[in-house]
């Protein structure tokens, strides 16, 4: 099985710059991070700072993973072209590997099955020449939300490859999402990045979790995010485990990284008994 290769998604700490952010997965002895265009003032939106964040990346020797996230990427019209090439050009200018996208999430969208098939497709096509351009990936994040318009990781993978686009897309596999949307196969050889997050409140139904449930993982976690792990690296995945927890009792914390020692320590300890 292949060794965990850990990083920090800016959600874990979003009251921190993306300069913090980085000597932080530096002290953590981490190799790569994934910033953030919705982390209020901390958000990565211009280029001269997306070009500083680099460079400082680039001394520390540090991956910049991605920056998240084009949305409604599935929802395609000349808007979302604008910013998707505005996301891949800040992406290019941090050194970004690529740009996480993620599907329309509304209980008001009532499209039917055909028509969301087709908006993928649609989407993914005028997605692909921009990620040329940039010489970018995009990672496709199903949500596995009862509303979200694209909850697994099936479909996703089944258009892309009728665009004959594995090159240029991957998956992000994220284990809350998994969970949610009561997907059972995993596409390792497909997943570009991988999320994260635990919840523990015994009282929330799997159609019921929220982004504010989610925190680091520990023992009592309910997503088996060890088992989707390893589940994934025994299938040959090589890439990233990215910490990106939601919950204010994280996101809040005085000393996340504390927190985040832990959690990759009850991680790594229970991968390594297995």
């Amino acid at each position: 099985m292949q060794p965990v290769k850990f990083s920090l998604n800016h959600m874990v700490a979003p009251s921190m710059t993306a300069f913090e952010l980085l000597d932080a997965a530096k002290s953590l002895g981490l190799k790569a991070v994934e910033l953030r265009n919705d982390v209020q003032q901390n958000s990565v939106t211009e280029l001269e700072n997306a070009r500083a964040i680099g460079a400082r990346a680039q001394e520390l020797d540090i991956e910049i993973l991605s920056i998240n996230a084009l949305y409604p990427f599935n929802i395609w019209n000349e808007e979302r072209a604008e910013a998707a090439e505005k996301l891949a050009q800040l992406a290019s200018a941090c050194g970004a590997k690529g740009l996480v996208m993620c599907p329309l999430n509304d209980a008001s969208y009532c499209a039917t099955a055909e028509e969301k098939s087709a908006g993928l497709r649609e989407a993914l096509a005028g997605i692909k020449p921009i990620l040329e351009k940039y010489n970018l990936k995009g990672f496709v994040e199903p949500l596995g939300f009862p509303i979200s318009s694209l909850r697994l990781k099936q479909q996703a993978v089944a258009a892309i490859k009728e665009l004959n686009a594995e090159d240029r897309f991957g998956l992000v596999h994220d284990t809350f999402h998994h969970q949610g949307a009561g997907e059972t196969e995993f596409f390792p050889q497909n997943t570009g990045l991988v999320h994260i997050s635990g919840v523990e409140d015994p009282a929330i139904s799997f159609d019921d979790m929220l982004d504010a449930h989610r925190v680091l993982v520990g023992p009592k976690d309910r997503l088996g995010n060890v088992g989707q792990i390893r589940a994934l690296l025994e299938g040959g995945y090589t890439g990233y485990i990215s910490f990106e927890p939601f919950s204010s009792e994280i996101t809040e914390l005085a000393e996340p990284m504390v927190a985040l020692e832990q959690s990759i320590r009850y991680i790594s300890q229970r991968l390594d008994a297995a």
